[in-house]
């Protein structure tokens, strides 16, 4: 694919290969950024609570990336799409962070591995090592329930964003001041779903109202505290979820009060022993997504892409 004046590519990449969406060379995600972990902060800690943002992000973004092809139309599967990429971004970044806090959190490979510290967090953890909300992990519904779960997610998570961007880990803030765009974006693309399916037909209505019932119940995870959460809120650097709960149940009544929607008077959904997905404990559900998300990338561990 070349003429007199060279190839049609020539120009594209500048001599830096890194730019391609293939290869083995990817900048370092926190390139430029200062990573010194704050004074008096305990790095594990640091590392565990990026976990668990990292993999609320990783794992709801993995659930939106099935709907691709799937979705009402063309503009909405789009959407979709992009969202799930907002979410993989975020991901990336708080892995990393991670992995530079604390690099005993970054699962052993084979030596000479290419593999980035952030993608061995995502694709060589078990199921126990992961500290996402079980909200993110349940299998995929209908078109109703990943307007619900994407609307439950993303008002507790811009909430908590916008409070990240005072963080005085430099990282952390950094992720949250682009974080709070894009979720301001997934927040109202699910609240406009939500009041158009509460509005159309019945059966549309009867799809949302089903879906609610059935994911009501993980919403309070989102808005509940690990003292890992509550030791870092305390020393300026994270942010206690259950502060947020008066201003996203005010979000969500708000929504649902346009919709014409009874907010659902259910229970909690139990943890193991007052352990949820914060702490390790997780449904079967994220077991069947890591064995799909993962098996090539354990297949070949020291595979170059």
């Amino acid at each position: 694919m070349s003429d007199e004046h060279g190839s049609v590519f020539d120009g594209l990449i500048g001599g830096d290969s890194a730019q391609w969406a293939f290869g083995t060379d990817f900048e370092d995600p926190l390139a430029g950024v200062d990573t010194t972990v704050p004074d008096g902060v305990d790095h594990a800690e640091l590392a565990a609570y990026c976990l668990m943002l990292g993999d609320d992000a990783l794992i709801m973004s993995h659930r939106l990336s099935e709907w691709c092809s799937r979705a009402p139309d063309l503009e909405e599967d789009i959407a979709l799409a992009n969202i799930a990429l907002d979410l993989l971004g975020q991901a990336r970044l708080l892995l990393a962070r991670a992995a530079a806090a604390d690099p005993g959190v970054v699962p052993a490979l084979p030596e000479g591995s290419p593999v980035p510290a952030e993608d061995a967090l995502a694709f060589f953890r078990d199921a126990g090592r992961f500290g996402n909300v079980r909200l993110a992990e349940v299998a995929n519904g209908d078109f109703a329930h990943v307007v619900v779960r994407l609307l439950l997610f993303s008002v507790a998570r811009l909430a908590l964003l916008e409070r990240l961007r005072a963080s005085t880990d430099t990282v952390l803030a950094h992720v949250a001041t682009k974080g709070v765009k894009e979720l301001t974006y997934h927040r109202d693309w699910a609240a406009r779903w939500f009041l158009t399916l509460a509005r159309g037909t019945e059966e549309s209505r009867r799809r949302l109202v089903t879906a609610l019932g059935d994911l009501w119940p993980y919403q309070p995870e989102l808005v509940t505290a690990h003292p890992v959460e509550l030791s870092l809120a305390r020393a300026g650097v994270g942010v206690d979820p259950a502060a947020l709960r008066g201003e996203v149940d005010g979000v969500l009544d708000q929504v649902l009060a346009m919709s014409g929607v009874a907010r659902p008077d259910l229970p909690p959904l139990a943890g193991d022993g007052g352990r949820t997905g914060r702490h390790g404990t997780h449904t079967e559900a994220l077991s069947d997504l890591l064995a799909e998300m993962q098996v090539v990338a354990r297949a070949h561990p020291s595979g170059r892409w």
